[in-house]
Protein backbone atom coordinates (compact mmCIF):
# COMPACT_ATOMS: atom_id res chain seq x y z
CA UNK A 1 0.00 0.00 0.00
CA UNK A 2 1.88 3.56 -0.82
CA UNK A 3 0.07 6.61 1.35
CA UNK A 4 0.96 9.64 -0.81
CA UNK A 5 1.11 12.49 1.33
CA UNK A 6 -1.24 11.11 3.92
CA UNK A 7 -0.55 14.23 6.23
CA UNK A 8 -2.68 16.96 3.50
CA UNK A 9 -5.72 18.16 5.29
CA UNK A 10 -4.90 17.11 8.49
CA UNK A 11 -4.08 19.21 11.75
CA UNK A 12 -0.32 18.91 12.92
CA UNK A 13 -1.33 17.15 16.40
CA UNK A 14 -3.00 14.70 14.45
CA UNK A 15 0.16 13.45 12.76
CA UNK A 16 1.61 11.12 15.87
CA UNK A 17 -1.74 9.39 16.21
CA UNK A 18 -1.56 8.71 12.58
CA UNK A 19 2.02 7.42 12.53
CA UNK A 20 0.87 4.83 15.09
CA UNK A 21 -2.03 3.77 12.92
CA UNK A 22 0.10 3.31 10.39
CA UNK A 23 2.63 1.50 11.87
CA UNK A 24 0.14 -0.65 13.73
CA UNK A 25 -1.16 -1.71 9.71
CA UNK A 26 2.27 -1.93 9.06
CA UNK A 27 2.83 -5.14 11.04
CA UNK A 28 0.20 -7.01 8.66
CA UNK A 29 1.17 -5.88 5.12
CA UNK A 30 4.28 -3.14 3.37
CA UNK A 31 3.47 0.26 3.65
CA UNK A 32 5.33 2.70 1.87
CA UNK A 33 4.61 6.40 3.23
CA UNK A 34 5.77 9.91 1.09
CA UNK A 35 5.58 12.93 2.89
CA UNK A 36 6.97 15.76 3.02
CA UNK A 37 6.07 16.48 6.68
CA UNK A 38 8.86 16.33 9.66
CA UNK A 39 7.10 15.48 11.99
CA UNK A 40 5.47 11.90 10.73
CA UNK A 41 8.69 11.16 9.38
CA UNK A 42 9.95 11.44 12.88
CA UNK A 43 7.26 9.73 14.69
CA UNK A 44 7.48 6.79 11.42
CA UNK A 45 11.17 6.75 12.02
CA UNK A 46 10.70 6.33 15.82
CA UNK A 47 8.94 3.37 15.22
CA UNK A 48 11.01 -0.15 15.08
CA UNK A 49 9.03 -1.84 12.23
CA UNK A 50 9.62 1.34 10.06
CA UNK A 51 12.97 1.68 7.61
CA UNK A 52 13.44 5.34 6.37
CA UNK A 53 14.34 6.01 2.62
CA UNK A 54 15.48 9.44 2.04
CA UNK A 55 15.08 10.39 -1.41
CA UNK A 56 17.16 13.29 -2.83
CA UNK A 57 17.32 15.54 -6.47
CA UNK A 58 20.45 15.52 -8.47
CA UNK A 59 21.01 17.03 -11.60
CA UNK A 60 17.16 16.60 -12.16
CA UNK A 61 17.20 12.86 -10.80
CA UNK A 62 15.34 11.13 -7.88
CA UNK A 63 17.91 8.90 -6.21
CA UNK A 64 18.00 7.28 -2.82
CA UNK A 65 20.31 8.69 -0.77
CA UNK A 66 23.38 7.54 0.23
CA UNK A 67 22.67 4.69 -2.63
CA UNK A 68 25.27 2.95 -4.32
CA UNK A 69 24.86 0.08 -7.27
CA UNK A 70 26.55 -1.75 -4.28
CA UNK A 71 24.07 -1.33 -1.21
CA UNK A 72 20.88 -0.93 -2.96
CA UNK A 73 17.84 -1.75 -0.63
CA UNK A 74 16.26 -4.32 -1.36
CA UNK A 75 12.36 -4.44 -2.25
CA UNK A 76 10.54 -6.86 0.22
CA UNK A 77 7.94 -7.90 -2.65
CA UNK A 78 5.16 -10.82 -0.85
CA UNK A 79 4.06 -13.65 -2.83
CA UNK A 80 0.80 -13.21 -4.07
Amino acid sequence: MVLNEPETSLHPDLLPALARLIAAAAKNTQILVVTHAPLLIQELSAASICARLHLVKDFGETKLEGATPFNKTKWNWPAR
